[in-house]
């Protein structure tokens, strides 16, 4: 089955654009744009999509709050919706708000259609496209700028034990399996067993959400392990 895209960008010649690279893969369908976060919304409720491909500036509503509501939907409505964020700026401060709205990573706008196809694919398929370190540097640089547009999460550290807390500050400083698994002289497996646990304990999607939350709840500070 083909992979059911949604565009949002308020620029109707970018969302041209992306229609013509997308639709020129089979395994990529195009069912729908919009203009901005409020129409995102409701497209996403009326056309299901797999991936909502979304723009962070826009009028009316932004991308940031339409990501935290259209998955807030989802989650509510039982639907699998990826949001993967677009936008012009290198490091842009925003797409860190966009990542802690729950979205599975970001592009730049001008990345070649051949990857823009393959972080569409990866998405669909459940991964992230920021890699943990990366999402960690983003997080070291703006974490004492960004506005809070809500509340922090409810500490949910207590559910975790002494060694599933650890695995959490080490993903947070951006190690992979097999780093991690250096650092606390145990088997890859047994890593990917803590690991596992950390997200269903805490309620996260993949470590890039693990990586926010450790710098959301202290676990890790900006500049710690470098």
């Amino acid at each position: 089955m083909s992979i059911r895209v949604l565009l949002v960008d308020d620029q109707p010649l970018l969302r041209t654009g992306f229609r013509l690279i997308l639709e020129s893969e089979s395994e990529v369908s195009v069912v729908g744009e919009a203009a901005n976060g409020h129409d995102a919304l409701a497209a996403t409720r009326r056309l299901l999509p797999d991936v909502v491909l979304m723009d962070i500036r826009m009028p009316v509503k932004d991308g940031i709050d339409a990501t935290r509501e259209i998955l807030a939907w989802a989650r509510g409505a039982g639907q699998e919706v990826r949001v993967l964020v677009l936008t012009t700026f290198d490091l842009d401060e925003y797409v860190v708000e966009a990542l802690r709205a729950g979205a599975s990573g970001f592009l730049l706008k001008d990345v070649p259609p051949d990857e823009l196809v393959a972080a569409i694919r990866v998405v669909a398929d459940g991964a992230a496209i920021v890699a943990p370190a990366v999402t960690r540097r983003l997080l070291d640089r703006f974490a004492d700028k960004l506005p809070s547009t809500r509340e922090a999460p409810p500490p949910l550290l207590h559910r975790l034990t002494e060694r599933e807390r650890e695995v959490l500050r080490l993903l947070g400083r951006g190690l992979s399996n097999a780093e991690i698994a250096r650092e606390l002289v145990v088997s890859e497996t047994t890593v990917k067993t803590h690991v596992g646990n950390v997200l269903t304990k805490l309620g996260l999607r993949d470590r890039v959400q693990a990586v926010v939350y450790a710098y959301e709840t202290g676990v890790i500070r900006p500049g710690e392990g470098d």
